[in-house]
């Protein structure tokens, strides 16, 4: 199956190379790369999360590899779908899915993940990804993974399957896309985002979990991000890192309702 971009034109420029001036303006030069096994990124539209997802990507070495993890949005398809063959068209080139790799996942999960084109077609969470990924990256393939379940029995043992079905991969990245706190005030938002952001950076994905249900933080992607830390972990991550943290209203000046966007990488 070949899937068509669902955003382009609305999360990001359609024509091509308005896409790669929009995503260029994005990433820094001056940063010194290096290997990490995951990221959290952020997929709002570019003109309020690009500056966030822009310092992240800029600070990673991209493998051959890479495993995104979205929230499902539209309510569309399984509880954690998996797109498990054909390719993604996006405006600057077509993204393959890595066959093997997403069979093998789907095997390894067993009951909890089901093969699953429709949750992906109209999701934004894992497409706002790729350009970015492809302004630094030529050749790549990836697994696509929405999550609808955000459990955390759900989370810890996809996370192992990640973890396993990986370990035999000479390098693979994990890309958790989320954005942070919505719609309050920039005082609040800050306030909440930094209780979540202080258990990813201490690699705590049951405490994050508990906490985004306690404090009511609207991040959206709780469930991807606490599968990605659970996945690095099994694959040796020592720490946290938070590369950058905005919201909104840096860019609409509304301080009044604000959503909020965390750049980290996990090593």
């Amino acid at each position: 199956m070949i899937r068509k971009p669902a955003q382009a034109g609305r999360f990001y420029m359609k024509d091509p190379e308005a896409l790669r001036e929009q995503v260029g303006k994005y990433l820094l030069s001056d940063v010194k790369r290096e290997d990490v096994l995951g990221i959290v990124a952020p997929h709002a539209g570019y003109f309020y999360s690009g500056k966030v997802a822009g310092a992240v990507y800029s600070k990673i070495n991209l493998p051959d590899t890479i495993i995104i993890i979205g929230p499902n949005h539209t309510g569309i398809g399984a509880e954690i779908s998996i797109m498990v063959e054909g390719e993604w068209e996006m405006p600057n080139g077509s993204v393959e899915i890595d066959s093997s790799l997403a069979k093998d996942l789907l095997s390894q999960a067993g009951d909890l993940a089901q093969e699953d084109e429709q949750a992906h077609l109209h999701e934004h969470s894992l497409e706002v990804q790729l350009p970015f990924i492809q302004y630094l990256k030529k050749d790549f393939a990836m697994v696509p993974i929405c999550m609808w379940d955000h459990r955390l029995s759900t989370c810890k043992k996809l996370g192992k399957a990640i973890a396993t079905v990986t370990k035999s991969k000479p390098s693979c990245l994990i890309v958790a896309s989320s954005d942070m706190t919505h719609y309050e005030s920039q005082k609040d938002a800050e306030r909440k985002d930094k209780l979540a952001i202080d258990k990813i950076l201490k690699l705590d994905p049951e405490n994050l979990l508990k906490t985004v249900m306690e404090n009511d933080i609207s991040m959206c992607g709780p469930g991807p991000t606490a599968t990605m830390i659970f996945a690095c972990k099994e694959l040796g991550a020592k720490k946290g890192e938070l590369v950058l943290y905005n919201t909104s209203a840096e860019v609409s000046g509304d301080y009044s309702a604000v959503v909020g966007y965390a750049g980290i990488v996990v090593k």
